[in-house]
Order: C-alpha cells, then structure tokens, then sequence
C-alpha cells in the first residue's frame, strides 16, 4: 500500500490529446489506482504537453520543487510518459529525488 505524499506527473505528447483527455485520464486512472486504499495524500498533479524526445520540462521542472517542498514522491503512471531517453531519467535520479513510476 502506498503511504506519504505524492506528486503525480501527467504527459501527453501533443496539444490535441492533452485537449481531448486521451491518455491523461488512463495515467490518472492509473496513479489513482495505486495510490486506493493506501495512507496517502496527493498533494499535486501537473499535466505536460509536451514530446518525451524533448528535455526541457517546464511542467517536470514545477513538478520536481514541488516534491521537496511537501517531502513528497513523484509519481509517474509509465516510465514512457517520463521520457523516452535513458540518460534523462537516470539523471533526474541521480538529483536525489524520490521518483515513482506505477
């Protein structure tokens, strides 16, 4: 069972399915699914339209502060929808953050 806080991190690739909620609400879904019946508070959610090819994650880089602040872990539906880049991911955990993907 899930316990502390979290911060989900939703991504979608483009403008047309971050309009229309394809993808968000299965990776909602998702999260929530894995967070039911825990002792949890989700403290933020954060949605990105935006390429995984791409490193510069405005929303990821609101995202990241937003875990230290609450002492919370990041919590991701799928590893793709973090990124597509091996490199990328091993950096962002290498920045000591908590990072959780479903």
């Amino acid at each position: 069972m899930a316990q502390g806080k979290f911060v989900a991190y939703y991504r979608v690739s483009t403008a047309k399915q971050g309009r229309s909620g394809l993808g968000l609400e299965a990776q909602q879904e998702a999260v929530r699914s894995y967070l039911n019946g825990g002792s949890w508070q989700l403290v933020a959610e954060v949605v990105e339209v935006e390429s995984g090819k791409r490193n510069d994650r405005p929303k990821l880089a609101e995202a990241l502060p937003l875990c230290r602040l609450h002492g919370a872990t990041l919590i991701i539906a799928k590893l793709d929808r973090l990124a597509r880049n091996v490199a990328f991911i091993s950096n962002l955990m290498k920045s000591g953050g908590r990072v959780h993907c479903r």
